[in-house]
């Protein structure tokens, strides 16, 4: 029988809200670090909701103190939960990533600039006709357009659905190039043209079931939809890209000045 105890009336133990996969390639206290993040950042479990200790919780899921004790420390840097000298540990209200719109960079860039590891998970690259989208790049209608879709992370963290468009007249060497890492240094480093300004517009929608699946969502959630179009210096439009960004995590910041 176990020794949790649920976080409140009517509320299932916690327990019940962990599937930890023992044939995963993902090591389980990374397994169980993401499952207790997405409960704290969704709010399943609330601020001030106390987590069983690292004893209780390796026996009632039947893995090692070490796997808790991981996962634990790494909700600690992120400042999700907080444990005293007695053993107890509490969710903490979790703040949202806050980055800025100063200056134009890539998300490998503003992961690292955080202080997080990025990683891609690549959905979708295709060559693809669109007109529409043609014409927005102000090129014949039947011009070939490099379509990238991926999910960003940061430190293993599902954060942005993205998908983009690139302008292969203006960016051929995009049509071969190892796009698992930053666009933005292949295009700098690679290509003819250099990402040199951008326009960027960001509206408040709810995750579609793509981005329910990635963020781990039961439902749709608030996100912020990033626009973007990306020029050259000579006003050569080379990228178009939506993204959309979790809004439990992310936070934008814009200077003005007047």
């Amino acid at each position: 029988m176990s020794s949790l105890r649920p976080l409140k009336d009517n509320v299932p133990p916690i327990t019940n809200l962990i599937r930890l996969d023992k044939h995963s390639p993902i090591p389980l206290y990374a397994q169980l670090y993401q499952q207790l993040e997405s409960l704290i950042l969704q709010q399943e479990l609330k601020p001030g909701t106390q987590l069983p200790t690292e004893a209780a919780f390796s026996e009632a899921l039947g893995v090692s103190k070490i796997t808790i004790k991981r996962s634990y420390m790494e909700l600690r840097n992120r400042k999700l939960i907080t444990s005293n000298r007695k053993g107890g540990t509490t969710v903490l209200t979790p703040g949202r990533l806050d980055t800025h719109m100063f200056k134009l960079r890539g998300f490998t860039d503003e992961m690292r600039e955080l202080g997080m590891t990025p990683s891609t998970r690549i959905l979708n690259r295709s060559i693809v006709n669109d007109r529409g989208l043609a014409s927005m790049f102000g090129l014949n209608s039947n011009t070939p357009l490099l379509k990238l879709e991926r999910i960003r992370c940061g430190d293993e963290k599902p954060l942005s659905h993205e998908v983009a468009w690139y302008n292969l007249h203006h960016l051929p060497e995009l049509a071969s190039a190892d796009l698992q890492g930053s666009v933005y240094h292949t295009i700098n480093q690679q290509c003819r043209h250099r990402l040199d300004w951008c326009e960027q517009t960001v509206e408040a929608v709810l995750s579609n079931a793509v981005e329910n699946q990635a963020f781990g969502f039961s439902t749709p959630q608030p996100c912020l939809l990033i626009k973007r179009r990306s020029y050259s210096q000579d006003g050569i439009l080379l990228e178009y890209v939506e993204g959309t960004f979790r809004g439990d995590a992310y936070a934008y910041r814009v200077k003005m000045k007047g």
